[in-house]
């Protein structure tokens, strides 16, 4: 599983570093940064995926124009991994003339590192040349993590149609109907229960089941469907996802992500609670720490939702990290909300949501790093 995200000279970032856990919380204003992590998160599953460097740096926003502050013409991204007690980092450096991959194991207390520079266009073709290989016999665990870098963006609208029946979901879950349909009809009745658990505690409609089922001649689409109580008469109606709730549809989306990656995954969802009603927060919050820990799948999201932030708790103070913007360089930085010095003082005004909307928190950074 990856624990660290090093960033230097990506985007609007000078140097900063992102610790993950189990569950992670980004938080900070508009254009503090927290999008342009994520970014540099699915640049590193392109690459790993067998995308060449020009093209998975020409896919994310901005291209390959913004990839690096504008001062400087090189970035490199470093990431550190642990797997099976081994400490494995990996890093890119990156510049107009040339590409470096530095690779480093550490276990039983000795350290291996390693550096290469690279011609060729993707990193994948290494495995094929017997130059290289010895000193890339880790890379195959390596790309296997970060392959498994989902950057998750659910569209409601995407959603609404049929799907055609499918092994993997959609980064905008368009066609989550066709990926519940086509699972085992064991493994379907599993996962479309737990949707129907979580789903029936939504406070706006009384849920009763949440399911998908093939439809046409040849059984090779798919439809979401729901049955709801309405009113006092008890009466079962069943509607398709055509006439869900946006929020609704955000929400079985996550929850399906999170049922059906591949174990060993780091989901990253960008404004997780967008389209949510505020008293969604706890069931959000509840849904992404129990089944991520059951299903070995760590979790990264960014907010500035008040209520998803109170949800939290002091207890979630640890994980929860700042995106904000220097006074004086006017890059992004990444700090901790528990090293904040003035933390104590500022919990003492009120919950993190609170502070958040009354801009407590960036006010506080501004006079550490300002």
């Amino acid at each position: 599983m990856i624990t660290e995200l090093r960033l230097e000279n990506w985007k609007s970032f000078g140097e900063a570093t992102l610790y993950i856990d189990p569950l992670s919380i980004l938080i900070g204003t508009n254009a503090s940064g927290k999008s342009n992590v994520l970014d540099a998160l699915q640049f590193l599953q392109r690459i790993a995926s067998g995308v060449t460097f020009s093209d998975a740096l020409n896919s994310i926003r901005g291209g390959s124009e913004w990839a690096t502050k504008k001062s400087n013409l090189a970035f490199s991204l470093n990431v550190v991994f642990l797997e099976k007690n081994i400490e494995y980092k990996y890093g890119i450096n990156h510049s107009l003339d040339s590409l470096f991959v530095n690779e480093s194991v550490s276990a039983n207390g000795r350290t291996l590192d390693r550096s290469f520079e690279i011609r060729s266009p993707s990193l994948l073709v290494l495995e094929d040349r017997s130059d290289l290989r010895e000193g890339f016999e880790f890379i195959s665990i390596i790309f296997n993590i970060l392959s498994k870098i989902v950057i998750f963006c659910p569209d409601p609208d995407s959603m609404k149609g049929y799907s055609l029946l499918s092994d993997n979901l959609y980064s905008d879950a368009g066609n989550i109907a066709g990926v519940l349909a086509a699972l085992s009809v064991e493994r379907q009745k599993e996962i479309e229960d737990t949707l129907t658990q979580y789903a029936s505690r939504l406070p706006e409609r009384d849920i009763h089941r949440v399911y998908a089922e093939k439809v046409g001649k040849l059984g090779k689409d798919a439809m979401l469907y729901c049955d709801e109580k309405w009113g006092e008469s008890g009466e079962i109606f069943t509607v398709d996802a055509r006439a869900m709730s946006d929020g609704t549809l955000r929400f079985l989306a996550i929850l399906t992500a999170l049922l059906t990656l591949p174990e060993g995954s780091l989901l990253a969802i960008d404004e997780v609670d967008n389209g949510f009603h505020p008293s969604r927060a706890h069931l959000l919050l509840e849904a992404l720490q129990t089944i991520g820990r059951q299903r070995n799948i760590d979790v990264l999201v960014t907010t500035h939702n008040p209520a998803l932030l109170d949800a939290l708790g002091t207890e979630f103070v640890p994980f929860v990290t700042v995106a904000h913007r220097d006074s004086i360089t006017g890059e992004s930085k990444l700090t901790l909300l528990e090293d904040i010095e003035q933390l104590p003082k500022l919990l003492a005004q009120g919950t993190v949501g609170k502070l958040s909307t009354q801009g407590l928190i960036e006010k506080s950074l501004e006079s550490v790093h300002g």
